[in-house]
């Protein structure tokens, strides 16, 4: 029982005289010192624009796509889930043929809607460029949803998913 509380003891000791290492040049944290402020290096002239990014084409890029979405033929379902961080707003729409892909609902800022409570998404499809059948409605059934969080539905009264044929909404209680 002896031998183990002196060797307690002895390294106590000499851990308790390693205090001048936080200090020392050899210790990894020291190697670098605190920040200090120093001036900016413009290399902007007076005609460039910060904001506007310098356009750097290069013979390999390509071109950008063209957005060739539209508005789905119909909305049929509109269904907001409250969560724990604000809610989700899930979409079902009928397209007007097979094969439509990539859907999405895009906020459709209004200057009238913010005032009001309104927010406004408008539920957009792209179709295939080569020609689909119609086909039955089930197989043109498309889902999308989006999360809110508490901050974007905090003034909102109404919300709204539009459609090329129908728009719907659906109002906030009490």
């Amino acid at each position: 029982m002896n031998k183990p509380l002196a060797v307690l003891l002895i390294a106590g000791l000499t851990v308790s005289a390693c205090g001048g290492w936080r200090d020392s040049r050899v210790n990894p944290t020291n190697w670098f010192g605190g920040s200090t402020s120093a001036p900016i290096e413009s290399t902007a002239t007076a005609n460039t624009n910060p904001l506007i990014p310098e356009s750097r084409r290069s013979i390999f890029a390509r071109p950008e796509e063209e957005d060739r979405s539209i508005p789905i033929t119909k909305v049929t379902e509109m269904q907001i889930d409250p969560t724990t961080s604000g809610a989700i707003i899930q979409v079902v729409g009928v397209a007007n043929r097979q094969g439509a892909y990539d859907a999405e609902l895009r906020l459709t800022p209004a200057e009238d809607d913010a005032d009001k409570g309104v927010l406004t998404y408008t539920f957009y499809v792209t179709y295939p460029e080569t020609a689909t059948p119609q086909g039955p409605e089930r197989t043109r059934t498309i889902r999308q949803a989006i999360s809110l969080s508490r901050q974007d539905l905090q003034n909102i009264r109404l919300i709204r998913v539009v459609g090329q044929e129908n728009v719907r909404e659906s109002r906030r209680r009490g």
